[in-house]
């Protein structure tokens, strides 16, 4: 028996590409909604409380919405958007963040999905912070570059048509320090305070990597790179779709810089840790429309079915 999934929000960037992965499946029945009745709410509720799988790709308030739409015990949701990822009664949607993480997945019928930028960070600090590396008060920073579908259709459109010379440059934004992915690094990682943080658009399609500068003098004391490195390595030691790379790892530095589109196309995240004696930089590169958005969801799908985990991707 096939089950029954249905995508809200199915023309979004994130909605179009949980698409492709279900398209070649056989254990799945995708739920279509009438074009013209996209914004029919009892419609999309019909539908909704149809599916035994519901994945929002919507904006915040319309998924707050559509969560109110289910009036069944049998869907479960799993919403794209911002607005469920620190709310109580919803599970977040990262399997390798910890050991019980699946069980909670499994377990819930509402699975809240990381953002890209948050895949990323969390990945690579909250082993630090379980190892005790980072303590709760730490005060760190981070960057992430990021392919411009990350925007959304409306970013695409200007990269992809516009010609303004702007931008052929990467772009920092978020100056406002109040980025939407902040409580969600915060809440994950057990830190205390917001990271400094700094997202950057460049122009290319997609591939991210966060990158977190650490003076290994404000880690647990004595702390080396070899700490830093162990930790990540026996945290997902097992993972299937996590790959720490080697310390320093030598083909990057043969190469001389780090390629953030190499894990475009796959469900993997890559872990770096490069260091001289008294600095280090902890870097995790993803596909932001992979695991950093329709990859995770679907991920988070097979888990809680009970399915195989890597089913599609």
């Amino acid at each position: 028996m096939a089950y029954k999934v249905y995508v809200d929000g199915q023309e979004g960037t994130t909605g179009l590409r949980i698409n492709e992965y279900l398209a070649a499946r056989q254990d799945v029945e995708v739920l279509r909604i009438d074009p013209d009745k996209r914004k029919d709410p009892a419609e999309r509720s019909r539908l909704l409380n149809a599916a035994d799988v519901a994945f929002l790709c919507l904006p915040d308030a319309a998924s707050r919405e559509a969560a109110f739409m289910v009036n069944n015990s049998n869907t479960c949701l799993i919403d794209a958007s911002t607005a469920h990822r620190t709310a109580a009664g919803w599970a977040f949607g990262l399997p390798e963040l910890a050991a019980d993480q699946r069980d909670k997945i499994r377990d819930s019928k509402r699975i809240a999905n990381p953002g890209c930028h948050a895949s990323a960070f969390i990945l690579a600090a909250r082993p630090l912070v379980d190892a005790g590396l980072l303590t709760p008060d730490s005060l760190v920073s981070a960057t992430s570059i990021t392919g411009y579908s990350g925007g959304g259709k409306s970013m695409i459109a200007e990269y992809e048509s516009s010609g303004d010379p702007k931008l052929n440059s990467p772009r920092p934004y978020a100056l406002g320090l109040a980025h939407k992915h902040l409580p969600e690094m915060m809440a994950h990682t057990g830190l205390k305070t917001a990271p400094v943080f700094m997202p950057i658009v460049g122009k290319f399609y997609k591939g991210l990597l966060v990158t977190l500068p650490l003076h290994l003098s404000t880690l647990r004391a004595g702390a080396r790179a070899e700490d830093l490195h162990e930790a990540l390595a026996a945290r997902y030691a097992g993972e299937r779709f996590i790959r720490v790379m080697p310390l320093r790892d030598a083909d990057t530095l043969a190469e001389g810089a780090v390629d953030v589109q190499a894990c475009n196309d796959t469900n993997r995240v890559d872990l770096f840790v490069f260091a001289n004696d008294t600095q280090a930089l902890v870097m995790a590169r993803l596909d932001n429309l992979g695991k950093g958005a329709s990859g995770a969801a679907v991920q988070s799908m097979n888990v809680h079915l009970g399915l195989d985990e890597g089913l599609g991707l």
